[in-house]
């Protein structure tokens, strides 16, 4: 029976997944992070391995890196998962060598004719080679020419943050990571406390907005018993707003331009919010 991992950290992504492969008599394992991810990957040697792009913890490509750098597994072929596909995505697909990326919300269909076309491929790929089964790299499906997107290789943009002590010089920092257009400092009534970033936009607007939708949010999640709002992800036309909690008493909102990049600016965002409740 083929095994199939499913990494997503959304439990009702990983369901549908599950119920469709199981239909088809497939072993399915799940993966709620990356770190679990990989632990699964050693220990249980998939077939197939079905990943979300954006992870709290790391994103989809690494978990493709690390497949492709195993002694054993560096054929099993991987299937990327992500709300948005465009150039960027696809670009960065291609250079860790993934085998296809799927478009969220898809149908149980269609993710299941793309797993059978791979389980297929990787059969043939281990009849045919067997002595090589560990050691070559798995066929990638070409993705669509683009510019190669930015992956922050390289120097921190935040490496130097411990030397920060005032919130318009940690706002500053944060603008400068690729991918952010404006960041905007607001408290829990909407007022602007500080920003910084494309100043064409309007930053009371944006925080105002923000602190709103914010209070609403928190407000499901205390009638749920799910506790204090963390963060939250909103998605327009032109780009993302991420919003994130600064402990009790602010709300921080950051406009990215390029969605790709989501989870190397959730990164940052995450390292920068200990530095500005300090501050605050």
């Amino acid at each position: 029976m083929a095994k199939v991992l499913v990494v997503d950290d959304s439990l009702s992504v990983r369901t549908v997944v599950e119920r469709a492969l199981k239909s088809k008599r497939i072993e399915v394992l799940s993966a709620a992070s990356g770190t679990e991810a990989k632990a699964q990957i050693r220990r249980e040697e998939p077939d197939v391995v079905v990943c979300d792009v954006i992870m709290p913890d790391m994103e989809g490509y690494e978990i493709c890196e690390f497949v492709r750098d195993h002694p054993r597994l560096a054929r099993t072929p991987v299937l990327l998962m992500s709300g948005i596909v465009n150039a960027s995505v696809l670009a960065r697909a291609a250079e860790v060598r993934s085998n296809d990326v799927i478009r969220k919300p898809f149908a149980a269909d269609e993710l299941l004719s793309k797993i059978d076309g791979l389980l297929a491929a990787r059969a043939t790929a281990v009849r045919d080679h067997p002595a090589e089964s560990g050691a070559a790299t798995a066929e990638v499906v070409p993705a669509s020419p683009a510019a190669p997107v930015d992956d922050l290789a390289g120097e921190d943009p935040l490496a130097p943050i411990e030397d920060l002590k005032d919130l318009k010089s940690l706002l500053c920092k944060l603008s400068t990571v690729p991918g952010v257009s404006l960041v905007v400092l607001v408290d829990r009534e909407g007022f602007l406390i500080e920003s910084a970033g494309d100043m064409m936009l309007e930053a009371e607007v944006a925080g105002a907005l923000a602190a709103c939708l914010a209070e609403s949010s928190e407000g499901i999640g205390r009638d749920l018993a799910q506790g204090p709002l963390q963060s939250m992800i909103l998605e327009y036309d032109a780009g993302l707003v991420l919003v994130n909690a600064v402990g009790p008493c602010a709300m921080l909102a950051t406009v990215l331009c390029d969605p790709a990049l989501l989870g190397k600016v959730r990164y940052y965002v995450k390292k920068t919010l200990p530095d500005l409740q300090r501050v605050l």
